[in-house]
């Protein structure tokens, strides 16, 4: 978050809402947190299709900020779908029987790839370049007032269940815009198929720590700020999840999500090269099949991988790679559960304005 990134991609009162979520599928393989998520995923967007259905005719309540520590691998499993409804939309999660619509998106074969090679000693380096960059990066300081925009294509793969019978499918890929204030409490987001044309409102009654103004003011010595960072997620992740993992997914949605300042976005880089088990990768993929190289972690048969330009170093999008997989399990290896690719980052003036646009 991307989710969301996503994907990313909690409200705040998720502990209020933790009663109302499904319990755990009785035929999942064991460790297989993701087909947890990705069912999880496929209800939360049938649940905004609702929502624009009816936004024709009725207005859409605002919904609720996520918490950026809050994110896919950071709460599992049960945790983790309300943080997965947050990054989508923050929409309000009801139970609800196993073929009540969650894979009502899921259209098509699972997603592939070829999956690179992984190096170890070779993140260090690699990271170390992608700092550099970063810091170089001449990118405007937003003035009060104004919006960071984020548009991106997005899919996702899912577990459809029919009977006794499991097998992995996935959305069509498909664009996602994003307008966030400065300081989190407001934005608009447009979801192709999953929001109505016009969008749905995000809202916040107090400031969220994955906004601008947030990120700005975090601190750049990347000691101090990793140790923010595995505070800040130890305090929201499941004790099943590993904190090295949880703190690399956290620093992926500061990096992606929002619009960090190019000192703090350098330091968030050198921070995730402190990180044990981080490594380079030679090859991988965005949403829109732009080739690059990636810094990844592993973890319970999954690789979340970071992917940049081979030669400018500029991010490209993110994906989540099943890279062992026990048998019988739905998603393979080389399954690809989630894919992002940003196509356009920027400073504007309005909500649902666009780059270039005039207010």
């Amino acid at each position: 978050m991307n989710a969301s990134p996503s994907h990313r991609p909690h409200p705040a009162e998720w502990t209020e809402t933790q009663s109302l979520l499904p319990s755990a599928e009785r035929d999942l393989p064991a460790g297989r947190h993701q087909f947890h998520k990705e069912q999880m995923m496929a209800r939360i967007h049938e649940d905004l299709r609702t929502t624009s259905r009816t936004s024709a005719t009725s207005p859409v309540a605002p919904v609720k900020r996520p918490n950026p520590f809050l994110r896919r691998a950071v709460l599992l499993p049960t945790a983790a779908f309300a943080l997965a409804g947050a990054v989508v939309g923050g929409l309000a999660l009801t139970g609800g029987g196993a073929d009540d619509g969650r894979t009502a998106l899921a259209t098509g074969p699972a997603l592939t790839t070829r999956i690179g090679a992984a190096d170890a000693k070779g993140a260090p380096q690699l990271l170390e370049r992608i700092s550099l960059a970063a810091a170089d990066t001449s990118a405007p300081t937003p003035r009060k007032g104004q919006y960071i925009y984020i548009a991106s294509k997005v899919a996702d793969t899912y577990i459809k269940t029919v009977g006794d019978k499991s097998e992995a499918v996935s959305n069509e890929l498909h664009s996602r815009q994003v307008w966030n204030s400065l300081d989190g409490r407001d934005g608009w987001l447009i979801e192709a198929g999953q929001t109505s044309d016009k969008g749905i409102t995000l809202k916040s009654d107090t400031p969220f720590s994955g906004a601008y103004n947030a990120l700005a003011a975090l601190p750049t010595d990347p000691d101090t700020l990793l140790q923010r960072i595995y505070r800040e997620s130890d305090a929201v992740r499941d004790p099943e999840v590993p904190r090295d993992q949880a703190a690399f997914v956290a620093i992926g949605d500061l990096l992606t999500a929002s619009y960090p300042p190019a000192e703090v976005g350098a330091a968030l880089y050198k921070a995730a090269a402190k990180i044990p088990g981080v490594v380079s990768v030679d090859d991988a993929v965005d949403a829109t099949g732009r080739h690059g190289v990636a810094i990844a972690r592993e973890n319970d048969g999954e690789r979340t991988e970071w992917i940049f330009d081979k030669k400018t170093l500029r991010f490209l999008g993110e994906r989540i790679v099943v890279v062992k997989a026990a048998a019988g399990d739905p998603l393979k290896v080389g399954t690809v559960t989630h894919t992002s690719a940003i196509t356009e980052r920027a400073v504007v003036d309005a909500d649902k304005q666009v780059p270039g646009q005039v207010s």
